[in-house]
């Protein structure tokens, strides 16, 4: 769970209501969350909300769904948005799969960013790396044609079977 700073529980509290969307069983009308239709990207797993921030800044043109389930990480990125000014910023605060899986509609993403994800490195928890078939798979049908799936990770061993998972 992590420790919740006093700025980031006012932040859930005073910013949530217009940043955060509840998780439903049930597809997100984008349009309406955002109040436009514009190309969106959906983050796995934002941490902190640093780059999430810099990122939808430079892009204001672009839809941004963050989901993250780490309570001070939501509350850190909804500072970041109500300091930077952003609009085009969302937070849903779940299981990127159930998300993936019920509020995201197919071929409806113009991209996907994955950034470090917890790694995992141990060989135990291998079975809880984020990038592997069932994911991959359910990304790819969210995916619209034509665009990207960046990932990064500083753990040799999480890298090496991502290529062969990505062409799963």
């Amino acid at each position: 769970a992590g420790r919740l700073s006093d700025a980031q529980g006012r932040a859930i509290e005073t910013l949530g209501p217009r940043y955060c969307v509840p998780y439903q069983k049930s597809e997100l009308d984008v349009a309406a969350t955002f109040g436009r239709t514009a190309p969106t990207i959906f983050e796995i797993g934002f941490g902190m909300g640093e780059t999430s921030a810099k990122i939808s800044a430079l892009m204001p043109e672009k839809n941004f769904i963050g989901v993250e389930v780490h309570t001070p990480g939501v509350g850190s990125l909804l500072k970041l948005i109500d300091a930077a000014g952003l609009q085009n910023q969302r937070i849903i605060q779940h299981d990127a799969f159930e998300v993936l899986t019920h509020m995201i509609a197919p071929n409806s993403l113009a991209g996907v960013h994955v950034f470090f994800p917890a790694p995992w490195h141990k060989a135990r928890h291998t079975k809880r790396r984020l990038i592997q078939g069932p994911l991959v798979s359910l990304l790819a049908s969210r995916i619209a044609a034509c665009c990207y799936l960046p990932c990064a990770t500083r753990w040799e061993d999480s890298a090496v079977p991502v290529p062969d998972v990505l062409s799963y």
